[in-house]
């Protein structure tokens, strides 16, 4: 069963030979899918070099990048989450990263820390309803389809028909970066959400390692594989937005911890990179 996460600098393949299964390219809101959930976990769940990886910063640090070229992270207590990599932009020096903000809606943030934004899509999900957003997020992928019907579809049906958009940020304390509508899914202004890998693979959470698979495969990944700067007041205006949903989100307004990051051979082999969705 293939997994996430792969490396996303260019040129990487995974190990995995999955055959013709293949991502699907296409922006989600031209196909029938829709976000149904969001979360987004402490440091980054991918690896971008240059952009997010161990030479990254962060107001606590960072991670260091094990000898396989992947990481092994150690056991989080139930009260810590465990962290992934930080991007470049941090700047001890420079206010917008230091400066408190007052959260009112998020939970457990910190200004100057990455966070890696996860829009789970769903075709067989309530799409257009009031419980399109549910926490867990697999409340919502299979809102019109149960587990076992989903398991009976094919793995290329699959592909196609459940998603999750990526995309990593540094929370600045700065609100000329403010974007109103992050629970839409992925910022497609500028430079974000320009340079994508697209993949297969897997749902993530520090709960599913390279012993412990997820069962959730094989789902298309579209991934930015560049990190961007975005105001704590957007984040709190996401985490307002997902207290308007029907369903309880509150599991979700906090950031969740990383999964460590995938060896080679559990990785498809079937990575994809347009320059824009």
């Amino acid at each position: 069963m293939h997994q996430c996460i792969p490396l996303l600098f260019k040129g990487y393949v995974g190990e995995l030979d999955v055959g013709d299964l293949v991502p699907s390219t296409k922006p989600f809101f031209l196909s029938s899918m829709c976000p149904v959930n969001v979360h987004w976990h402490v440091g980054t769940e991918h690896y971008s070099y240059g952009q997010f990886d161990e030479n990254g910063d962060g107001p606590n640090g960072n991670i260091d990048r094990p000898s396989w070229a992947a990481r092994y992270l150690t056991d989080a207590s139930a009260e810590e989450e465990q962290p992934g990599f930080r991007c470049h932009h941090y700047d001890a020096s420079d206010s917008k990263f230091t400066t408190e903000y007052d959260w009112m809606h998020c939970h457990s943030m910190e200004v100057g820390e990455t966070y890696e934004v996860h829009w789970p899509h769903s075709a067989v999900g309530a799409c257009g309803t009031v419980d399109q957003y549910q926490t867990p997020f697999y409340d919502g992928v299979f809102c019109n389809l149960s587990l076992e019907s989903f398991n009976a579809l094919g793995e290329q049906d699959i592909a196609n028909a459940v998603g999750v958009q990526g995309q990593v940020f540094t929370v600045v304390n700065d609100e000329s970066y403010f974007y109103p509508d992050m629970i839409r899914g992925m910022i497609v202004d500028g430079e974000m959400g320009q340079n994508i890998a697209y993949y297969t693979g897997s749902t993530t959470g520090s709960s599913v390692s390279n012993e412990l698979c997820s069962p959730y495969s094989p789902i298309t990944w579209q991934v930015d594989r560049e990190c961007h700067m975005i105001s704590a007041s957007s984040f709190d205006k996401l985490c307002y937005d997902m207290k308007m949903q029907r369903d309880d989100m509150s599991d979700d307004l906090h950031p969740h911890g990383s999964r460590e990051l995938v060896e080679d051979n559990l990785v498809a082999n079937n990575q994809q990179r347009l320059r824009a969705m």
